[in-house]
């Protein structure tokens, strides 16, 4: 026997989800499911040059399987879609899956007339630090852009540079314009020198703490460049400048290899946001190698899953650092803010300023003052899309670079 107890509750059906693809300025997927009753809730599902594979996965597979569902069934449908599928996991299906999720959240939470961090568990801060990226052709220009970033009140910033003999270096824009990396319709070639960048990059930090002093929080991405013995090496050379973290410093397939990194340097390291599930980290957690994960909500399942790294992580003094680029919406970004509200072993979030073409498809709630962001009290996640607007930008393929070394072996980007 089965028994239904639905007094007081409002019950809701999925009659629509729907895809929407834009590009103002750059590439965004949005999934926005609709009930019967008329709160919709979206989520985020753009995957940075390789859009088209999760809007493919979501029409053809998922969004069919949603309609006719109780969204406040979140737990359920994320194990349906998860668990269901024999082929499960991956960036494209765990992209899409978060889509979902997300939108879930959303809806519940608008529902229940509550900012969405409230329906996690309430805040357990009362700001959330975030960090900025200052990037130059060379030591004296990102100086210059830190210096920026400080007068504009971050007290956390991602420091890169160009590196003599390199034409073109990760994170490093040109012509004067933001960096965005999917910059081509076919992925071009860069070149990369191991040694001219180790040889250089611990001057960058030596220069920009002589000027800035000793309180400024700074991090630095690797971008998965470096060997782990290499990666030892420069934890060890930039100790001396006590970074915030040092970021995706080697490929992390083989959790294990990260031991010898952890052996060589006291440099706290982050890694993750190309993970796509708690089995990417699960090694790097248990054997404490990290310090900060920094899968995604958008890539890693949604705030469903993120939950359960987040959780694994605080039993291991692994904090959060949830990446923020601008090839994640404003969606993810309002997402991410509600977790990081609530979450309790926050450590920080990056942050990418959206465009304000990008701001006028996707308004949002939260807010950023002095150093640190507030969600917004907005019911859901607070972040909405002007779909008409967005009509007006449509998609174009754009690829990420690939990248080898002077020699002419492929490496990793």
């Amino acid at each position: 026997m089965v028994l239904l107890f639905t007094a007081g509750v409002t019950l809701l059906k999925i009659v629509e989800a729907k895809v929407i693809v834009c590009s103002p300025g750059r590439n965004f997927v949005t999934l926005k499911i609709i009930t019967d009753q008329g709160i919709y809730g979206l989520g985020d599902a753009t995957l940075n040059g390789r859009e088209k594979a999760v809007v493919s996965y979501l029409e053809d597979y998922l969004c069919p399987a949603l309609i006719g569902r109780d969204p406040q069934r979140i737990e359920d449908i994320w194990q349906f879609f998860y668990r269901g599928a024999y082929w499960r996991g991956g960036p494209v299906g765990m992209t899409a899956l978060a889509a979902i999720d997300v939108a879930l959240w959303d809806i519940k939470a608008k529902q229940a007339e509550l900012p969405l961090y409230q329906l996690l568990g309430g805040r357990s801060r009362d700001g959330i630090m975030a960090y900025t990226h200052a990037t130059g052709q060379d030591i004296d220009s990102t100086l210059d852009e830190l210096a920026r970033a400080v007068e504009q009140g971050y007290k956390a910033v991602r420091v890169q540079c160009g590196i003599p003999g390199i034409a073109s270096t990760y994170g490093v824009p040109k012509n004067g314009k933001s960096y965005e990396p999917a910059d081509a319709d076919l992925p071009h070639e860069c070149s990369w020198s191991t040694e001219k960048y180790l040889n250089y990059i611990p001057q960058l930090f030596e220069a920009a703490r002589k000027q800035f002093g000793d309180e400024l929080h700074l991090l630095h991405d690797v971008h998965h460049r470096l060997t782990p013995i290499e990666a030892a090496r420069l934890g060890k050379e930039v100790e001396p400048f006590h970074l915030f973290w040092l970021e995706d410093c080697a490929t992390a397939e083989n959790q294990q290899s990260w031991k010898l990194i952890r052996e060589h340097t006291t440099t706290p390291l982050a890694v993750g946001e190309v993970f796509n599930s708690i089995h990417c980290c699960r090694e790097l957690i248990q054997n404490q190698l990290i310090d900060y994960i920094r899968s995604t909500i958008t890539h890693a399942g949604g705030i469903t899953h993120m939950r359960r790294i987040a959780d694994l992580a605080a039993l291991y003094h692994v904090r959060t650092g949830f990446h923020g680029a601008t090839d994640l919406s404003p969606i993810t970004m309002g997402a991410a803010l509600h977790f990081d509200y609530w979450v309790p072993n926050f450590g920080i979030q990056e942050h990418m300023p959206h465009s304000e073409q990008m701001e006028q498809v996707f308004s949002h709630h939260y807010h950023f003052e002095g150093g640190y962001f507030t969600p917004g009290e907005a019911p859901g996640h607070g972040v909405d899309i002007d779909e008409k607007l967005a009509a007006k930008f449509p998609y174009k393929r754009a690829c990420l670079p690939v990248n080898r070394l002077e020699d002419g072996t492929l490496w990793n980007w």
